[in-house]
Protein backbone atom coordinates (compact mmCIF):
# COMPACT_ATOMS: atom_id res chain seq x y z
CA UNK A 1 0.00 0.00 0.00
CA UNK A 2 0.81 3.54 -0.17
CA UNK A 3 2.64 5.28 2.24
CA UNK A 4 4.87 2.13 3.20
CA UNK A 5 8.10 1.55 3.52
CA UNK A 6 10.87 -0.85 2.49
CA UNK A 7 14.36 -1.37 3.65
CA UNK A 8 16.80 -2.99 0.99
CA UNK A 9 19.85 -4.52 2.78
CA UNK A 10 21.94 -7.47 2.50
CA UNK A 11 23.15 -7.91 -1.98
CA UNK A 12 20.18 -5.80 -2.69
CA UNK A 13 20.91 -3.21 -1.13
CA UNK A 14 24.58 -2.65 -1.38
CA UNK A 15 24.13 -3.15 -5.16
CA UNK A 16 21.35 0.20 -4.96
CA UNK A 17 23.28 2.30 -2.77
CA UNK A 18 27.10 1.15 -2.92
CA UNK A 19 26.96 0.26 -7.35
CA UNK A 20 24.20 2.52 -8.36
CA UNK A 21 24.66 4.84 -6.05
CA UNK A 22 20.69 6.04 -6.16
CA UNK A 23 20.27 9.10 -3.79
CA UNK A 24 17.16 10.57 -2.17
CA UNK A 25 14.69 11.22 -4.36
CA UNK A 26 14.93 8.65 -7.21
CA UNK A 27 12.81 6.47 -8.45
CA UNK A 28 13.26 2.55 -7.74
CA UNK A 29 10.70 -0.55 -8.62
CA UNK A 30 10.90 -3.50 -6.18
CA UNK A 31 9.62 -6.33 -7.25
CA UNK A 32 9.20 -10.37 -5.86
CA UNK A 33 9.91 -11.51 -9.04
CA UNK A 34 5.91 -13.10 -8.92
CA UNK A 35 3.99 -10.39 -10.66
CA UNK A 36 4.06 -8.02 -7.66
CA UNK A 37 6.05 -4.47 -7.92
CA UNK A 38 6.19 -1.44 -5.71
CA UNK A 39 7.11 1.55 -7.08
CA UNK A 40 9.06 3.74 -5.18
CA UNK A 41 11.10 6.84 -4.12
CA UNK A 42 14.26 6.68 -2.28
CA UNK A 43 13.92 8.14 1.46
CA UNK A 44 17.69 7.67 2.04
CA UNK A 45 20.97 5.97 1.24
CA UNK A 46 23.69 4.29 3.58
CA UNK A 47 26.75 2.05 2.51
CA UNK A 48 24.92 -0.97 2.10
CA UNK A 49 21.20 -0.02 2.75
CA UNK A 50 18.86 1.50 0.67
CA UNK A 51 15.48 3.00 2.47
CA UNK A 52 12.31 3.47 0.05
CA UNK A 53 8.84 5.44 0.24
CA UNK A 54 6.03 2.90 -1.49
CA UNK A 55 4.11 4.78 -3.96
CA UNK A 56 2.09 2.29 -5.01
CA UNK A 57 1.93 -1.13 -6.04
CA UNK A 58 0.67 -3.30 -8.64
CA UNK A 59 -0.03 -6.91 -9.66
CA UNK A 60 0.86 -7.61 -12.70
CA UNK A 61 -0.44 -11.03 -14.64
CA UNK A 62 1.01 -13.54 -15.71
CA UNK A 63 2.00 -13.40 -19.08
CA UNK A 64 0.16 -15.39 -21.77
CA UNK A 65 0.37 -17.25 -24.06
CA UNK A 66 3.45 -18.65 -21.85
CA UNK A 67 7.19 -19.36 -23.69
CA UNK A 68 8.99 -22.50 -22.50
CA UNK A 69 12.25 -22.98 -24.02
CA UNK A 70 13.97 -26.57 -23.85
CA UNK A 71 17.76 -24.84 -24.13
CA UNK A 72 20.01 -27.69 -24.75
CA UNK A 73 22.70 -27.46 -22.28
CA UNK A 74 26.27 -25.87 -23.58
CA UNK A 75 29.91 -25.40 -22.34
CA UNK A 76 31.58 -22.86 -20.41
CA UNK A 77 29.40 -19.89 -19.62
CA UNK A 78 27.69 -19.63 -23.22
CA UNK A 79 25.23 -21.58 -21.56
CA UNK A 80 24.92 -18.09 -19.09
CA UNK A 81 24.72 -16.22 -21.88
CA UNK A 82 21.56 -17.94 -23.47
CA UNK A 83 19.99 -17.89 -20.10
CA UNK A 84 20.60 -14.13 -20.14
CA UNK A 85 19.60 -13.45 -23.17
CA UNK A 86 16.59 -15.44 -23.41
CA UNK A 87 15.09 -13.65 -19.81
CA UNK A 88 15.70 -10.26 -21.09
CA UNK A 89 13.51 -10.88 -24.19
CA UNK A 90 10.83 -12.55 -22.06
CA UNK A 91 10.92 -16.24 -22.04
CA UNK A 92 8.93 -17.45 -19.05
CA UNK A 93 10.47 -21.33 -18.38
CA UNK A 94 13.90 -22.14 -19.35
CA UNK A 95 14.41 -25.88 -18.97
CA UNK A 96 18.31 -26.89 -19.52
CA UNK A 97 17.86 -29.97 -21.84
CA UNK A 98 20.79 -32.83 -22.03
CA UNK A 99 20.75 -33.41 -25.87
CA UNK A 100 22.37 -36.48 -27.35
CA UNK A 101 24.93 -34.59 -28.90
CA UNK A 102 25.40 -31.69 -25.73
CA UNK A 103 29.38 -31.72 -25.08
CA UNK A 104 28.68 -30.28 -21.47
CA UNK A 105 26.74 -33.26 -19.14
CA UNK A 106 25.52 -31.87 -15.95
CA UNK A 107 25.83 -34.90 -13.23
CA UNK A 108 25.41 -35.13 -9.63
CA UNK A 109 27.24 -31.86 -7.67
CA UNK A 110 27.82 -30.39 -11.53
CA UNK A 111 24.35 -30.49 -12.34
CA UNK A 112 23.17 -28.34 -8.80
CA UNK A 113 26.14 -25.74 -8.99
CA UNK A 114 25.35 -25.15 -12.74
CA UNK A 115 21.38 -24.89 -12.17
CA UNK A 116 22.58 -22.44 -9.52
CA UNK A 117 24.64 -20.66 -11.69
CA UNK A 118 21.80 -20.25 -14.63
CA UNK A 119 19.22 -19.24 -11.77
CA UNK A 120 21.09 -16.30 -10.87
CA UNK A 121 21.83 -15.19 -14.63
CA UNK A 122 17.92 -15.45 -14.69
CA UNK A 123 17.39 -13.13 -11.84
CA UNK A 124 20.01 -10.84 -12.77
CA UNK A 125 19.01 -10.36 -16.37
CA UNK A 126 15.45 -10.01 -15.16
CA UNK A 127 16.02 -7.47 -12.53
CA UNK A 128 18.19 -5.73 -15.36
CA UNK A 129 14.95 -5.90 -17.83
CA UNK A 130 13.13 -4.73 -15.15
CA UNK A 131 10.76 -8.16 -15.19
CA UNK A 132 7.88 -8.53 -12.50
CA UNK A 133 7.77 -12.08 -13.22
CA UNK A 134 11.77 -13.71 -13.04
CA UNK A 135 11.60 -17.17 -14.91
CA UNK A 136 11.93 -20.19 -13.69
CA UNK A 137 15.10 -22.03 -14.90
CA UNK A 138 13.82 -25.90 -13.77
CA UNK A 139 16.20 -29.45 -13.31
CA UNK A 140 18.23 -30.75 -16.28
CA UNK A 141 15.54 -32.61 -18.45
CA UNK A 142 16.23 -35.66 -20.75
CA UNK A 143 14.49 -36.65 -23.87
CA UNK A 144 11.50 -38.13 -22.29
CA UNK A 145 11.10 -35.26 -19.92
CA UNK A 146 11.50 -33.40 -23.47
CA UNK A 147 8.99 -35.22 -24.67
CA UNK A 148 6.17 -34.71 -21.89
CA UNK A 149 6.49 -31.07 -22.44
CA UNK A 150 5.95 -30.94 -26.04
CA UNK A 151 2.66 -33.27 -25.05
CA UNK A 152 1.42 -30.85 -23.08
CA UNK A 153 1.76 -27.47 -24.86
CA UNK A 154 -0.42 -25.72 -27.36
CA UNK A 155 2.52 -25.57 -29.64
CA UNK A 156 5.53 -26.68 -29.64
CA UNK A 157 8.04 -26.48 -32.40
CA UNK A 158 11.86 -27.48 -32.69
CA UNK A 159 14.13 -25.57 -34.62
CA UNK A 160 15.13 -27.06 -37.39
CA UNK A 161 17.45 -25.18 -40.30
CA UNK A 162 16.75 -27.80 -42.88
CA UNK A 163 12.93 -27.86 -41.93
CA UNK A 164 10.34 -26.91 -44.94
CA UNK A 165 8.22 -24.72 -42.60
CA UNK A 166 9.60 -21.14 -41.33
CA UNK A 167 9.37 -19.87 -37.75
CA UNK A 168 7.52 -16.62 -39.07
CA UNK A 169 5.00 -18.67 -40.42
CA UNK A 170 3.70 -20.45 -37.50
CA UNK A 171 0.60 -18.83 -35.64
CA UNK A 172 0.93 -18.95 -31.94
CA UNK A 173 -1.72 -19.80 -29.69
CA UNK A 174 -3.36 -17.13 -27.52
CA UNK A 175 -3.03 -18.87 -24.50
CA UNK A 176 -1.53 -22.03 -22.83
CA UNK A 177 2.52 -23.08 -23.43
CA UNK A 178 4.48 -22.49 -26.58
CA UNK A 179 7.75 -24.98 -26.43
CA UNK A 180 10.60 -24.15 -28.32
CA UNK A 181 13.16 -27.06 -28.95
CA UNK A 182 16.59 -25.18 -29.02
CA UNK A 183 19.25 -27.87 -29.94
CA UNK A 184 23.36 -28.13 -29.17
CA UNK A 185 26.36 -27.19 -31.31
CA UNK A 186 26.22 -30.61 -33.33
CA UNK A 187 22.29 -30.68 -33.90
CA UNK A 188 19.47 -32.25 -32.77
CA UNK A 189 19.57 -36.44 -33.60
CA UNK A 190 17.46 -38.09 -36.18
CA UNK A 191 16.37 -40.19 -33.22
CA UNK A 192 15.21 -37.08 -31.05
CA UNK A 193 13.58 -35.09 -34.01
CA UNK A 194 11.83 -38.45 -34.23
CA UNK A 195 10.32 -38.70 -30.84
CA UNK A 196 9.34 -34.92 -31.22
CA UNK A 197 7.58 -34.88 -33.98
CA UNK A 198 5.79 -37.84 -32.50
CA UNK A 199 4.67 -35.99 -29.34
CA UNK A 200 3.68 -33.47 -32.07
CA UNK A 201 6.38 -30.71 -32.79
CA UNK A 202 6.62 -28.67 -35.55
CA UNK A 203 10.46 -28.95 -36.97
CA UNK A 204 10.73 -25.10 -38.10
CA UNK A 205 14.02 -22.90 -39.89
CA UNK A 206 14.70 -19.89 -37.89
CA UNK A 207 16.26 -18.05 -40.98
CA UNK A 208 18.86 -18.71 -43.85
CA UNK A 209 21.53 -18.99 -41.10
CA UNK A 210 22.57 -21.25 -38.84
CA UNK A 211 23.03 -19.72 -35.34
CA UNK A 212 24.98 -20.92 -32.58
CA UNK A 213 22.78 -22.74 -29.70
CA UNK A 214 23.58 -20.22 -27.13
CA UNK A 215 22.02 -17.37 -29.99
CA UNK A 216 19.77 -19.60 -31.54
CA UNK A 217 16.76 -19.07 -29.10
CA UNK A 218 16.77 -15.61 -28.32
CA UNK A 219 16.48 -15.09 -32.15
CA UNK A 220 13.90 -17.33 -32.25
CA UNK A 221 12.02 -16.52 -28.85
CA UNK A 222 11.84 -12.63 -30.61
CA UNK A 223 10.06 -13.90 -33.29
CA UNK A 224 7.86 -16.08 -31.48
CA UNK A 225 6.81 -13.59 -28.66
CA UNK A 226 6.74 -10.44 -31.70
CA UNK A 227 3.92 -12.48 -33.28
CA UNK A 228 1.80 -12.96 -29.71
CA UNK A 229 1.25 -9.57 -29.07
CA UNK A 230 3.13 -10.05 -25.77
CA UNK A 231 5.52 -7.29 -27.23
CA UNK A 232 2.72 -4.77 -28.64
CA UNK A 233 0.36 -5.17 -25.59
CA UNK A 234 3.35 -4.09 -23.42
CA UNK A 235 4.47 -1.45 -25.03
CA UNK A 236 0.53 0.16 -25.78
CA UNK A 237 -0.76 -0.52 -22.37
Amino acid sequence: MAGQQIVLRGPEGRHASTVRRLAAGERVDVTDGAGTVAECTVIASAPGELSLAVLTRRTEPLPQPRLVVLQAIVKGDRGELAVELLTEVGADVIVPWSAERCVAVWRGDRAARSRARWRTTAHEAAKQSRRAWFPDVTAPADLDAAVRRIQAAALAIVLDPDAAAHLASLEPPAAGDIVLVVGPEGGITPNEVAAMRAAGAIPAALGPTVLRASTAGVAAASVVLSQTGRWRDRATG
